[in-house]
């Protein structure tokens, strides 16, 4: 049996004992949800797949594959309370999408599907840098859950890391139909980049330039050369793994202190000193400048250079004075820096409430970037729409469940009450969830982020 289109979603070889049989068994699996209707229940349902482990029990998993090349996954809690979580995910990725991208994601945050949400996520359509790509498969995800499984009370846009960032363009971009009505009402950021494009990146541009100073060898003096600020080379078809040797040469960085050369201890302790970030997160932040910066010169900027560190002082070497005289500089092209800012920088028009939640010992994304956030909210008359909270993991999104829930549980207080949360009683919510979920409540009501310029080197003078 074969089904038609919806949406640009493709439905191909589901059985189905009768459309009668589906309709009766989403009826009965939905109960009296305020939202749902006979008609939605008319349309076949997605494949079912295998639920992570730590939801197999209380929910039916679906899988599909939008025309666009995004995969699709959504858990449906056999307790529904009627709402949805869409969720957008982190990254960018470099590798190419695949149909199990997502269930990593669903395991970490069954949270709120044990609480009785539904849960659905898109992967992005393609590997790569794309903000607006991101935010349009997110949000296609929404559409689609609406048109297959069942049509939700309350919608909530949850971005983690990149996805904190591609939810906010989401909700700025897809919180109304064309009708008027709400697709959104509430957003819920944890460890996300919310601070936006170029700004977020910058000192990724920093490494780029130290890095080679310090290690020359991507590329070689006697290799073809290119701009730095392209990361990598247009052909280049270096793995991670292949990378991470050019790194481990130059560093030792694969390798215990005691294993490492005297040279290479040098050239670590230069590039963390000037970089401030822990060593642990070297590797993974090379990939971006090197990877993700040749995807956006090549996808979003025209071959032209969003970055500039024309007028960086760099600290923290052994010799200041020579590095500064001799890293290689750079300007950014007024148009390509343009490009980039409206693609990857939200605005601060929050049309919906928002709950965003950091780490202040995030290793990955400084939890300083809530500071720019927030100015930018502020600035823009929103101020009122955004609560920061802030937890103390030393890991990247290692929010606990228990303060995941508690964050949710705000939030929705916040949309259907009128309650607004604060971070202290975010912080004594958690407690009471601890009752129902592990993991510790390590809040930190009485802080505030630093301006973003402190943890890394500003460019906003120059821009």
């Amino acid at each position: 049996m074969r089904y038609g289109t919806t949406a640009g979603f493709t439905r191909r070889g589901f059985k189905v004992p009768g459309l009668g049989l589906v309709t009766c068994t989403m009826a009965a699996l939905m109960g009296a949800v305020p939202g749902y209707s006979q008609e939605t229940a008319k349309v076949a349902l997605p494949d079912t797949t295998k639920c992570p482990d730590v939801i197999a029990e209380v929910a039916t998993c679906y899988t599909a594959k939008h025309a666009s090349g995004a995969f699709l996954l959504a858990a449906l809690p056999k307790n529904w309370n009627g709402n949805l979580v869409v969720f957008a995910h982190g990254g960018p990725d470099v590798a190419p999408p695949t149909a199990i991208r997502s269930q990593a994601d669903l395991t970490k945050y069954s949270y709120a599907v044990k609480l009785g949400y539904a849960w659905v996520a898109s992967t992005y359509r393609r590997e790569g840098y794309g903000v607006g790509m991101a935010a349009e498969d997110s949000d296609n995800a929404r559409r689609i859950f609406i048109e297959r499984i069942g049509k939700p009370k309350r919608t909530i846009l949850h971005g983690a890391s990149y996805g904190g960032l591609v939810g906010a363009k989401t909700i700025e971009t897809y919180a109304k139909g064309a009708d008027g009505a709400a697709n959104y009402d509430a957003g819920f950021f944890n460890s996300g980049i919310v601070a936006g494009v170029p700004q977020v990146h910058d000192f990724r541009a920093d490494l780029r330039v130290v890095y080679q100073y310090y290690c020359k060898n991507l590329p070689r003096p006697d290799e073809a050369q290119y701009p730095l600020w392209t990361g990598i080379s247009a052909d280049a078809k270096m793995t991670l793994a292949e990378m991470t040797k050019l790194i481990d040469e130059c560093t030792g960085i694969t390798k215990p202190a005691s294993a490492r050369t005297d040279a290479q201890k040098q050239n670590l302790a230069n590039i963390l000193g000037v970089m401030r970030f822990p060593e642990s997160m070297l590797v993974r932040h090379m990939q971006a400048s090197t990877l993700l910066f040749r995807d956006i010169a090549q996808r979003m900027t025209n071959g032209r250079s969003a970055f500039s560190n024309m007028n960086v002082a760099y600290k923290g070497s052994s010799n200041d004075a020579d590095l500064n005289r001799n890293v290689v500089r750079f300007d950014a092209d007024p148009q390509a820096l343009a490009i980039l800012k409206a693609e990857g920088t939200p605005t601060g028009q929050l049309p919906v409430p928002v709950l965003s939640i950091h780490s202040i010992n995030d290793p990955q994304v400084a939890v300083e970037v809530q500071t720019p956030y927030r100015e930018m909210v502020h600035a823009a008359g929103r101020g009122d729409r955004l609560v920061q909270a802030y937890t103390d993991e030393n890991a990247h999104t290692g929010q606990s469940s228990a303060e995941l829930a508690a964050s949710l549980d705000s939030l929705m207080q916040w949309v259907e009450k009128g309650v607004k949360p604060t971070p202290q009683s975010i912080a004594a919510g958690c407690e009471r969830w601890r009752a129902t979920f592990d993991g510790l409540c390590n809040s930190h009501p009485e802080f505030s982020p630093k301006p973003y310029g402190t943890r890394f080197y500003s460019r906003e003078a120059s821009r």
